[in-house]
Formats: C-alpha cells, structure tokens, sequence
C-alpha cells in the first residue's frame, strides 16, 4: 500500500514539473491580445498556456493533447482559469481546425519531462520499462512491436531516417539476430554491444538516435506535423500567428520549409529562436530547442 502510494506522488510530482521552453520568446512572438482567442496543441503540463492565459485580460484558451495523464495534469495546474480554458484529447493532426478562429496557435513538439522521467512509459533507456513510447495509450502500436515484428531492412530504414544514425544496419541486424525485446534497457544494452568499440563511449549513448528514431516511427510524428502546417493557418485570423517548438533537425526542416511555403503565411524568423544561455542552464532540454514564428497575411 505504501509502495503504490509513494509511486502516486512521484508520479504527481514528474507530472506538474512541467518548464516551458523559450516562454518569454512564445508569449513575444504570439502578441497575445486582450480578449484573444489562442489554441495550445501540445499544452502538456499547461506551462505555455499559463503564460498565455496570464499575459492579457479575458485570454480563452484551446489545450489540445493526445496524452490523457498530460491533458489531466493540465487540467489541474490551469483549475483557476475555469471556462477560460477548453481541454481537448485529440492528436493535433486530428483536430478540427475552425476556419479564422484564433489569434495564436502554439505547438511544442518536444518529449515533455513527465514522459522521460516517467519510466511506466518506456521513452528513456534508463529505466528498466516496457517497449512503450505511445504518446497516445490507446493506440495499438508501440515501440515493441516495431522492434520484435517489423523486418531488418524497415528497422534499418527508420533508424536511418528518424535518428539519422550511421550504423543503422549494423544495428538492425544485432537486433533482428536477438529478439524478442521486453524492456527498453535489454534493447539498449543490445544496441551498445552492436556498435564498434570506438562508439560506445561518446557524447550521447549509442542508443539515443535508435530511441528518437522508434518514439517517432510509433508515434507517426513527421507526418502529423506535415499535417498541422497544412491545417493549422487557415485556423488563423488575419494577423494572427502560428508558433512552433522543434527539438532536432528532421522536425525543423519540416517547420522552416512548410511555413516558408504557405502563401498565406509571413514567416517573423529569419533563423530560429534559440534558448539563451542562462535557461539552458535553468533547463538543460531546452539546448535543442528551435522556435519559429508566422503571421497570416
């Protein structure tokens, strides 16, 4: 009973840590207005939106997530604003977008702290945890089938593409020849050994663009953020600005290339908005985060 207890109140805690990145430059780069109306589609733990709800008088908000214990953490770190706030479980990219309905949009495509730091969820190789990574728990697809079911040359390919990793073959093969996998740290351990010495003591662990590369094959990332740069400007009145958080290279190319192609859209960031110093080092997992801003002509 006091095992389950405390594993309640640390998971409580993981949940309402939530430190928004770049907050000063999203609240300056949306030009929150009185009375505006703004749409939050990844509002997590509700950082971002606290922000934008306390900037101006009369501020409503749309907290879109597709995580349900994000969406209820969020729920109870924004309860003061009461009807202010509308709380939505959705994937962005399934959203209905009203036409000329808000004066901002917000998406921060960053893994939240609760996800890493929840090991039930199965993000982070360092905990033991079940090959999970479903942003939404009631889908069926998770990061241990794609590892025991899918062939050598699609878990290559993923890799390739999604964690832009060198060794995705060699890795592909190590793990075909070993599975089943039940745990992320079985599958890390696997792939440390898969590599050449010379790689196992780098920067990052040899396993870290395997995870990033499976978290974005399960959770069918690019293609839905493809979707929300199609859909999500004609939500914008005119004037109003779309904002958007990415973490690596793959998600910003998508971002800086499908503003810059909208003929609707006036992109305000010539080059991306990045963490300053002093909060990289209040928040490390800001180091990779990259803003860029649009307006609707």
């Amino acid at each position: 009973m006091q095992s389950n207890l405390q594993t309640q109140i640390d998971l409580e805690e993981i949940a309402f840590s939530h430190i928004p990145v770049l907050s000063q430059e999203v609240i300056t780069g949306l030009n929150i207005q009185p009375g505006g109306n703004y749409l939050d589609l990844t509002v997590g733990g509700g950082g971002h939106s606290r922000l934008i709800l306390e900037t101006e008088e009369n501020v409503n908000v749309t907290a879109v997530d597709q995580d349900e214990d994000a969406l209820n953490a969020a729920k109870e770190n924004l309860s003061e604003f009461g009807n202010r706030v509308n709380f939505i479980h959705s994937n962005f990219a399934n959203f209905s977008f009203s036409a000329n309905s808000y004066d901002g949009i917000l998406a921060d495509l960053g893994v939240s702290s609760y996800h890493l730091d929840n090991p039930e969820r199965g993000f982070s190789f360092r905990n033991t945890a079940n090959l999970d990574m479903r942003m939404n728990q009631q889908q069926s697809l998770t990061a241990g089938d794609i590892i025991n079911e899918w062939d050598e040359q699609e878990l290559a390919d993923i890799f390739f593409k999604y964690g832009e990793e060198r060794l995705s073959r060699r890795i592909a093969r190590r793990i075909v020849e070993k599975r089943p996998f039940e745990t992320t740290t079985e599958l890390a351990n696997e792939i440390f050994y898969a590599v050449p010495p010379k790689y196992r003591h780098g920067r990052i662990h040899p396993a870290t663009r395997v995870f990033q590369a499976l978290r974005i094959a399960v959770n069918d990332e690019l293609k839905v953020l493809e979707t929300l740069i199609e859909k999500a400007p004609n939500a914008l009145v005119s004037g109003g600005r779309i904002a958007i958080i990415s973490f690596h290279s793959l998600e910003d190319r998508i971002v800086k290339h499908g503003l810059r192609n909208l003929d609707l859209l006036r992109v305000l960031t010539k080059k991306p908005i990045i963490a300053t110093e002093e909060e990289i080092k209040e928040n490390p997992r800001s180091r990779s985060a990259k803003l860029r801003i649009a307006e609707r002509k």
